[in-house]
């Protein structure tokens, strides 16, 4: 027969109540009888009824995590991150993936699907800031991505404009003066094009190079596909560059497999910036130096802050912004100086 809460409590030689402290993680109990009791279930083979445990609290111990696109090498490994960290924190996690849709978006937002999860940790790409105020949901929620700001929730996401910057100065430093940029979003301002795009025209602004639309290629989705390309389509109408800033990674390696079948050498003849350091960043040919964006840091804390937000009103405060810190990991695309 399946073992039960009282063989256990029988086998330590405890109540009933002690073992539902220790199943509970309740830290107030003697170490001596916490083991007592773990080695009970281990012997037992006992394994609690979470669906009983869960109607006595109200939550399902799952969260939900709501994506663009998991063919995105981006979004693929993020979620990667937020199912392992939910999973260290026992919770589990239920992924959509909502083809960067704003429809899809909003439905979502009042799925009745998400009354099998405590929260939601979103990253819209088809909503935007005239948005903000549907994010005023009834239940937790975690926003990631650059497209809504000042919104009701707690936001987590990257320094995209700072980061930007760097990675331009990176290449500026390197002794580079025409640098062609991959990835624009023609009009945005609010969006990771947008705001990486700024990064790029303030660092210009301040190395005293002069700002050239000719030598940026603007496409749709982030695609390898899309940054080969519009990077054929630059060399085609004659476009004269020395390096290239990818606005993500997978971008920047369609446009350096399209410099390499155009016989230009990287990095001697153009050095190429990426931005995401995707685990398949270090393994392309030449290796690519890209931006870490704090990406894993950003997935664990989403994680953690939207299961304080669960915890209970008293458990947080306003709803904040949490940036994650970044850093240029330098390889054979565009070396260091």
């Amino acid at each position: 027969m399946t073992p039960t809460l009282h063989d256990v409590a029988r086998l330590a030689g405890v109540s009933i109540k002690t073992v539902s402290n220790v199943i509970n993680d309740y830290p107030h109990i003697r170490p001596a009888t916490r083991e007592k009791v773990q080695l009970a279930i281990a012997e037992l083979g006992y394994t609690p009824n979470l669906t009983a445990r869960n109607l006595r609290s109200g939550r399902t111990g799952a969260i939900a995590l709501a994506v663009p696109d998991l063919g995105l090498s981006y979004f693929a490994e993020l979620a990667a991150t937020v199912i392992a960290e939910a999973e260290r924190l026992g919770v589990v996690v239920l992924v959509e993936q909502t083809g960067g849709d704003r429809g899809r978006e909003l439905d979502l937002l009042r799925s009745p699907r998400l009354k099998l999860t405590d929260g939601l940790i979103f990253s819209p790409l088809g909503m935007g800031q005239d948005d903000a105020e549907r994010l005023s949901v009834p239940y937790p929620m975690v926003l990631l991505g650059e497209r809504i700001f000042d919104g009701p929730v707690d936001h987590v996401t990257m320094r995209n404009v700072d980061a930007a910057r760097a990675a331009t100065e990176y290449l500026i430093a390197a002794g580079r003066r025409r640098i062609a940029v991959v990835g624009a979003h023609d009009g945005e301002v609010i969006g990771s094009a947008g705001l990486r795009l700024r990064g790029y025209r303030e660092a210009l602004a301040v190395a005293g190079i002069a700002y050239d639309d000719a030598l940026i290629g603007y496409t749709t989705m982030w695609h390898r596909s899309n940054g080969a390309r519009t990077m054929r389509d630059l060399l085609a109408r004659g476009a004269e560059f020395d390096a290239v800033f990818g606005l993500n990674d997978t971008l920047a390696l369609g446009a350096m497999r399209a410099l390499q079948e155009s016989g230009r050498r990287v990095p001697d003849d153009v050095a190429v910036m990426g931005f995401d350091d995707l685990d398949e960043a270090q393994y392309s040919i030449p290796s690519l130096t890209t931006v870490d964006p704090g990406q894993a840091w950003i997935a664990r804390t989403a994680v953690q802050t939207l299961l304080a937000r669960i915890a209970g009103p008293a458990a947080g405060n306003a709803p904040g912004l949490l940036l994650a810190d970044f850093r240029i990991a330098t390889r054979e695309s565009a070396p260091a100086v």
